[in-house]
């Protein structure tokens, strides 16, 4: 971590005990990614524990051009031409093939954009333009951002693992709301991706499940 993340997050003595306690922030963007493979990571992911998640990701991209479980998902006019049977032999839901299929037309339309120009995009700017797409919301544009484009200050207030985090961390009785939360952590600024991080690794303290696959 560099000097400025840790004196920034040290402001805070019960969010310095966290980062003492739990060592190094391992948050690191995914730099070979696209956008339109992570919106579909995502996409696949929801409402599902993050092994069944990646599980169900892992058999799309066997339909990819690499034809591996750890490669990329089909390109949007391939997966557009698969059938019904073959994605739902995946594990995906009608309203995720669905949702799939929005975002891979968008992609070829231009809305989802590719890395190189996401990458010029604002935070809030890429959030907007992105969450008209069905099965897209802000939480899912919010990882993208963290986990794809590496950005340092996003602050997913309506996670319900950094809100827990953030009661344990601060020993509150209940979770903020997510505008409460949003205030609280602006001292935070510019390093709240880290501090989310943190506060995911401190909600899942003293849990005998993994951690999760995607956050961690």
């Amino acid at each position: 971590m560099t000097d400025s993340l840790i004196s920034c997050l040290s402001v805070d003595p019960d969010v310095a005990a966290a980062v003492h306690r739990i060592g190094p922030c391992r948050l690191q963007g995914r730099g070979d990614q696209e956008p339109y493979d992570a919106l579909l990571r995502a996409i696949a992911g929801q409402q599902l524990h993050g092994v069944a998640a990646r599980r169900i990701f892992g058999r799309l991209c066997l339909l990819g051009p690499e034809a591996s479980e750890d490669g990329t998902p089909p390109a949007p006019d391939a997966l557009l031409a698969l059938s019904e049977d073959a994605l739902r032999a995946c594990g995906l839901s009608a309203s995720k093939q669905s949702a799939m299929r929005g975002v891979a037309q968008a992609r070829l339309d231009g809305l989802v954009p590719s890395r190189q120009d996401a990458e010029a995009l604002e935070d809030e700017d890429l959030i907007q333009r992105l969450i008209p797409l069905r099965g897209v919301g802000r939480w899912t544009v919010e990882m993208l951002l963290m986990l794809t484009l590496n950005r340092p200050d996003v602050m997913p207030v309506d996670d319900f693992g950094v809100r827990e985090g953030w009661r344990r961390i601060k020993g509150l009785d209940i979770a903020p709301k997510p505008k409460a939360l949003t205030i609280e952590t602006l001292p935070f600024s510019p390093y709240r991706s880290a501090l989310a991080w943190y506060c995911w690794r401190v909600a899942e303290e003293r849990r005998k499940t993994a951690p999760n696959v995607l956050t961690g």
